[in-house]
């Protein structure tokens, strides 16, 4: 039961999210009509007085896009996507701090998404995986796999765990560690 709710769970949610990667529908012969009834304009190419001057600046706006009625954070310059002032509470005083959060956003994000898709795989392979290395299966009697919410944790092993965090500390001393030490072109989750 637990395996085809699962598993009808996981096809409506891959069907429902892969419009979200579809192109925007268009109009073709429309957009064709158009370009041959526009002449576009032809501008010369730029000079040397061009290339001097400098690039306007965008300002931004002085309150926060996100919340009208709050004042837009320092640390806040829009150069990340998707910056529109949402700091309520402060918590990024410096670019510093902006990255830093950056990065433990992206660390969690990672891990959510492999838990969410780990979760309803192990239900669905523990037999299969178990049996091809000759051991017994983990899951209880309805076929759910041990949790917190399930029972059944002392099933696994002290060592699993201790590796498991184990692997999971080194990962995060090495991008620790290298985000430290990076250039400047260095992305926060960019491991």
């Amino acid at each position: 039961m637990m395996k085809s709710l699962c598993t009808a769970f996981g096809l409506f949610m891959a069907a429902s999210t892969a419009t979200a990667f579809a192109p925007a529908p268009s109009s073709s012969l429309q957009t064709s009509l158009r370009m041959a009834e526009e002449q576009p304009e032809m501008t010369p190419l730029s000079t040397e007085e061009d290339a001097a001057a400098p690039a306007p600046v965008e300002t931004l706006p002085a309150m926060s896009q996100s919340m009208p009625f709050m004042a837009r954070p320092a640390a806040l310059d829009g150069t990340l996507a998707g910056d529109v002032g949402f700091d309520p509470l402060g918590f990024a005083k410096s670019e510093l701090d902006l990255m830093n959060f950056r990065e433990a956003e992206v660390k969690h994000a990672r891990l959510a998404m492999l838990a969410a898709a780990g979760w309803p795989v192990s239900e669905l392979l523990d037999k299969k995986i178990a049996s091809a290395f000759g051991m017994s299966p983990i899951l209880d009697n309805t076929d759910r796999v041990p949790s917190l919410l399930n029972g059944g944790l002392g099933k696994i092993s002290p060592l699993y765990w201790v590796g498991t965090i184990g692997l999971a500390a080194a990962i995060d001393i090495i991008g620790t560690m290298r985000s430290k030490n990076a250039s400047d072109d260095y992305l926060p989750g960019d491991f």
